[in-house]
C-alpha cells in the first residue's frame, strides 16, 4: 500500500490531492515531544533515505527526542539517495550508520533542519534558501550535486516568523508537490524551470498561501 506521511494540519485541499493519486494518509499528530508547532511534522520523526516510494525511510525513536535545539533535528536529516546532508554533529548516530551503509556521500553543513531547509528534487539536485547550506553543497558539484538558492521567508509557520521551503514540499512519484501557492514566492519561475528541466512535474495549489508543514512524505513499505 502507498501511503504519504503528512502532519494532521495539512490542508484538505492537499490531502484530497493525494488520496486521489491512490495513497492512504498517515497523519503525524504528537505532544510533548517536540515543541508545539512543529509537533505533527513528519519530518521530525523520520528520515527519508531517498527519492522513489521504495527508498528505505528511518523512523526515529521518540524517546531520542527533546523539545529544544539540537535534540529536536537528530532525524531531521536530507537524504537525497545519493548525498546525506546535516549537520553531523548532531545526526542520530544509527541514522548516520544506515546513509553511510547506502553508500551515501555525507556532507557535513552547519544547519541543523536541513529537511526542513530543502526540497529534494533527485538523487542529484536540490532546492534551499539556506547559504551555507548552498555553498557547502556546490563543493561536490564534481560528483554530480545541484543546488538552487532561493530567497529565504514568504512561507506560513504557525508560531514562526517564517516557515521553510522543504517543509512546504516533498516528491511523490515524479511530481515535486508544493503546499500552497508557488507562485507568490519570489523565485516561482526559477524554481519551476529548475524542477521541470529534470523531467518532473511541479504541483502547487493557488487556494492558499504556501504552508511548513514538516515535508511531506511518501512510502510503500511498511512501517
Amino acid at each position: 500500500m502507498k501511503k504519504i506521511y503528512l502532519s494532521v494540519k495539512a490542508n484538505s485541499i492537499l490531502c484530497n490531492y493525494l488520496t486521489s493519486l491512490g495513497y492512504e494518509i498517515k497523519y503525524i499528530n504528537t505532544k510533548g515531544i517536540v515543541a508545539d508547532p512543529v509537533s505533527s511534522h513528519p519530518d521530525m520523526f523520520m528520515c527519508k533515505l531517498g527519492v522513489s516510494d521504495s527508498s528505505p525511510i528511518y523512523y526515529g525513536q521518540h524517546s531520542s527526542l527533546g523539545s529544544s535545539y539540537p535534540k529536536d533535528i537528530i532525524y531531521n536529516c536530507c537524504g537525497t539517495g545519493k548525498f546525506f546532508i546535516h549537520n553531523l554533529k548532531y545526526t542520530c548516530s544509527d541514522l548516520k550508520l544506515m546513509a553511510d551503509s547506502l553508500g551515501m556521500i555525507l556532507i557535513n553543513v552547519n544547519q541543523g533542519y536541513t529537511k526542513c531547509s530543502t526540497v529534494i528534487v533527485d538523487e542529484y539536485s536540490i532546492i534551499t534558501y539556506d547559504q551555507g547550506m548552498a555553498r557547502e553543497c556546490e563543493k561536490y558539484r564534481s560528483k554530480g550535486l545541484e543546488t538552487l538558492l532561493v530567497s529565504p521567508g514568504n512561507i506560513v509557520l504557525d508560531g514562526y516568523n517564517t516557515g521553510f521551503i522543504g517543509g512546504c514540499s516533498g516528491r511523490v512519484g515524479s511530481q515535486i508537490i508544493f503546499n500552497g501557492n508557488l507562485t507568490l514566492h519570489p523565485d516561482f519561475h526559477k524554481i519551476k524551470a529548475f524542477i521541470e528541466n529534470r523531467n518532473l512535474q511541479c504541483i502547487w495549489f493557488p487556494e492558499y498561501p504556501l504552508t511548513d508543514i514538516g515535508s511531506i512524505i511518501s512510502t510503500c513499505e511498511e512501517e
